[in-house]
C-alpha cells in the first residue's frame, strides 16, 4: 500500500477516539499486551518517562524532550493527537517518523492487526515502541492518550511517572468527580517508581498519596521548584509545565544535565521538537493566536491571558466537539468579541448552528461559516491591523489553520 492508503486503512479499521468519540474507547489492555509480545517487547528496550494528566501533558513532554536533546541524548517523543500529519505523533529529536517506516510496519503486522481488531491508538502505540527500539533512543517520553490506568501506553515501566494535573475532561470515560478522574490517571503510578505531581490540588491529593503508598512509589511535587528560566513557549500556563518538567528531570537520576542544557532546552522547545498549537502566534497585524485548550481548566487560563492582550477589536474563530459541556465552557468566553462559529471537520464536531444557538444564550454573537478555513479567512479579512484574532475551542479547529 502507499503511505496514504496505509493511513486511510489505519483510520478506518475501528472508530478512533479523536474522531469518533466514546465508541472507540476500549477498557482493556489485552490487545496492546499481545501486540507488544508479537513485536518482541520493544517497550522494554529503552528508558522512558510516562506523562499523564488532564492539561499540560503535551507541553511538559516537549519541554522534557528539548532539555534532554540539548544534553545530547537521543530522545523519542510519542504524543497525540496530531495536528496535521500522522507522523507528528512519533518523533526522535524533533524528526517525525518516516512514511516508509509507517507503511512497512503496517504491512508486516497487518495480519495480526486485522485478526485482533486493534484500535487505531493501539496500533500506533505499538508502532512508536517498535520505532524507538529500532532507532536505539536513549530515552522516550511517552504521553498518555486518555486516562491512564487503561490507556494503551500503560504497559511501559518508566523511570518516572508524571501526572500534570486533574480537571474535568472525558468524564464519560473517567468519571464525574475529580477523585474518580484522579484514580484513573493515578493508574500510571508503578511499583517502586517515583511519581511527579504537577499541581497541588486539595481535592485529589489523597488519591495520589494513597496510590503512591500502595505502590511504594516516592512522590514528588513540582510546586517546590523555584527557577528563573525563560522559554520560547508563550502561554502563561507554561510556568506550571516548566516546573513539572524540571522536577521530573531532577527525579529521573542517572542523566547528565547542566544548567546550560536546561536554559537552552527551555529557550528552544519549538525548534528542537517542532511543537505547535500552544499559544502559537500565526501572524502579526492583525495578530492571530491559536491555542488547543479545550476544557474548562485549560480555557480558563488561555482566555485570561487573551484578556490581557492589547487589541482594538477581538475576533474569535470557535468550534468544538460534541461531547463538551457547553454550559461550563461558553461562560468563560468574552462577550465583547465577534464570533465566527464553525464545525471542525471530524465526525464528532458539533454542528456550527447548534454552537451558535448555545453561544447566543451566553451573550456570544457572530456568524456561522461552512468550514473552519472559511471562518478563519473571514476573521482575518475583517480584522484591522490593531485587532486580534483568536482561534480555538478544539484541537481540531487549530489543526485546520496551523
Amino acid at each position: 500500500m502507499t503511505y496514504q492508503k496505509t493511513i486511510d486503512w489505519m483510520f478506518s479499521q475501528l472508530p478512533m477516539y479523536q474522531r469518533q468519540g466514546k465508541t472507540a474507547f476500549k477498557k482493556d489492555l489485552t490487545n496492546i499486551i499481545d501486540f507488544c509480545g508479537v513485536l518482541k517487547h520493544p517497550e522494554h528496550k529503552f528508558k522512558s518517562i510516562h506523562v499523564g494528566g488532564t492539561n499540560g501533558k503535551g507541553s511538559t513532554s516537549h519541554i522534557i524532550s528539548s532539555i534532554l536533546q540539548e544534553a545530547g541524548y537521543k530522545v523519542g517523543l510519542y504524543t497525540s493527537p496530531h495536528l496535521k500529519n500522522f507522523t507528528e505523533r512519533i518523533r526522535i529529536n524533533g524528526e517525525e517518523v518516516s512514511q516508509p517506516f509507517v507503511v512497512d510496519f503496517i504491512a508486516k503486522n497487518k495480519s495480526f492487526l486485522d485478526n485482533q481488531q486493534l484500535s487505531f491508538f493501539e496500533m500506533t502505540v505499538g508502532m512508536a515502541f517498535d520505532y524507538f527500539a529500532k532507532q536505539h533512543v536513549d530515552i522516550a517520553i511517552i504521553e498518555v492518550g486518555l486516562g491512564g490506568r487503561l490507556d494503551s501506553t500503560n504497559v511501559i515501566n518508566p523511570e518516572v511517572s508524571v501526572i500534570t494535573n486533574i480537571g474535568y475532561d472525558h468524564t464519560q470515560f473517567l468519571g464525574d468527580t475529580l477523585k474518580e478522574i484522579a484514580s484513573e490517571k493515578a493508574g500510571i503510578i508503578k511499583n517502586n517508581t517515583p511519581v511527579v505531581i504537577g499541581e497541588d490540588q486539595d481535592e485529589v491529593m489523597d488519591v495520589f498519596l494513597q496510590k503512591a503508598s500502595e505502590m511504594n512509589a516516592d512522590i514528588h511535587f513540582s510546586s517546590v521548584i523555584k527557577h528563573n528560566y525563560t522559554t520560547d513557549l508563550l502561554g502563561s500556563y507554561q510556568e506550571k509545565n516548566i516546573r513539572t518538567a524540571l522536577q521530573t528531570l531532577e527525579v529521573f537520576g542517572g542523566i547528565a544535565i547542566s544548567e546550560t542544557h536546561i536554559r537552552q532546552g527551555l529557550l528552544n522547545v519549538v525548534k528542537n521538537t517542532n511543537f505547535k498549537g500552544r499559544w502559537q502566534i500565526l501572524q502579526e497585524q492583525p495578530k492571530v493566536i491559536c491555542d488547543t485548550a479545550h476544557n474548562k481548566e485549560g480555557l480558563l487560563i488561555v482566555l485570561n491571558q487573551l484578556g490581557k492582550q492589547y487589541f482594538k477589536n477581538l475576533h474569535i474563530v470557535l468550534g468544538v466537539v460534541n461531547d463538551k459541556k457547553l454550559e461550563e465552557l461558553l461562560p468563560l468566553f468574552p462577550k465583547e468579541a465577534n464570533y465566527y462559529f464553525c464545525t471542525p471537520d471530524i465526525p464528532r464536531g458539533l454542528d456550527k448552528y447548534e454552537l451558535e444557538v448555545k453561544a447566543n444564550l451566553f451573550g456570544l454573537f457572530g456568524s456561522t461559516y461552512e468550514s473552519v478555513n472559511e471562518a478563519y479567512l473571514q476573521a482575518v479579512f475583517n480584522a484591522d491591523k490593531e485587532d486580534l484574532v483568536f482561534v480555538g475551542g478544539s484541537t481540531f479547529v487549530v489543526a485546520e489553520v496551523v
